[in-house]
């Protein structure tokens, strides 16, 4: 069947003209690979999928249409040469070591032989593997009053501030510093929520201030750096809250 390319209406073998539009039909030949109508100008069977085109080459080499002459010499190609130089592989293993190095020496010209050090591989490399190193915050509490840190306990949920006692140990003893007298027992505690300080006034007597303001019982301040916390009244017993 020959589709019209104008209409698309599909025609008999051999026809020139479509029955339905009159549109001149284009010439058609056999798929040498299965036998199908194909259009002379195809590139590809459209029942097999075989190469035309490629078939068609073939045919005009050896019938002399292209001018080609079968007898001529063919010239020999030249092998080009490489770009990069052929490189040698060494492998050496120390022995007792718990790791083996591995060095590669390229093929150099007597010309430029470098010296034996310059071949050795780095103590670095061979060291083993390098360990990374995270750093974590430390969180830290400032005593304002004797200029001493109090770092914070780490996986603590909760750290409780306040004095020695039977009922809530404190995390943060703060007995021996100047003025603890106004400090309660149960006085404050610090929460600590992924990367976030929250602190909070549990019930103490004389109160808890954060930057000179009153922390209300049962509230709740997140700390940042510089915040100052102050455990009872008068700013004597002093606390700056420190990142580092």
């Amino acid at each position: 069947m020959i589709v019209c390319p104008n209409c698309n209406h599909s025609n008999p073998d051999g026809a020139q003209t479509c029955e339905a539009c009159y549109t001149p039909l284009p010439a058609t030949a056999t798929c040498p690979n299965c036998g199908a109508t194909v259009q002379t100008d195809a590139s590809f069977c459209g029942q097999c999928g075989f190469n035309l085109k490629a078939s068609r080459a073939t045919e005009e080499i050896f019938a002399g249409n292209i001018g080609t002459d079968m007898g001529a010499e063919i010239p020999e190609l030249e092998t080009p040469e490489p770009l990069v130089e052929p490189q040698r592989l060494v492998i050496s293993a120390q022995s007792g070591a718990e790791t083996s190095s591995q060095s590669y020496l390229a093929e150099t010209p007597t010309s430029q032989t470098e010296s034996p050090e310059s071949t050795q591989p780095d103590s670095a490399a061979t060291s083993g593997s390098f360990k990374t190193q995270l750093q974590q915050q430390t969180i830290k509490l400032l005593h304002v009053q004797t200029n001493t840190s109090v770092e914070l306990p780490q996986n603590l949920a909760v750290i409780h501030i306040g004095k020695p006692n039977d009922r809530v140990p404190p995390d943060i003893d703060v007995s021996g510093f100047p003025n603890s007298e106004i400090v309660s027992r149960i006085h404050a505690d610090i929460h600590v929520e992924g990367d976030a300080y929250y602190i909070e006034d549990v019930g103490s007597s004389n109160g808890t201030y954060i930057n000179r303001r009153p922390l209300q019982p049962g509230d709740r301040h997140r700390l940042r750096a510089g915040d100052r916390i102050a455990l009872g009244k008068g700013d004597l017993v002093t606390f700056l809250f420190q990142i580092s």
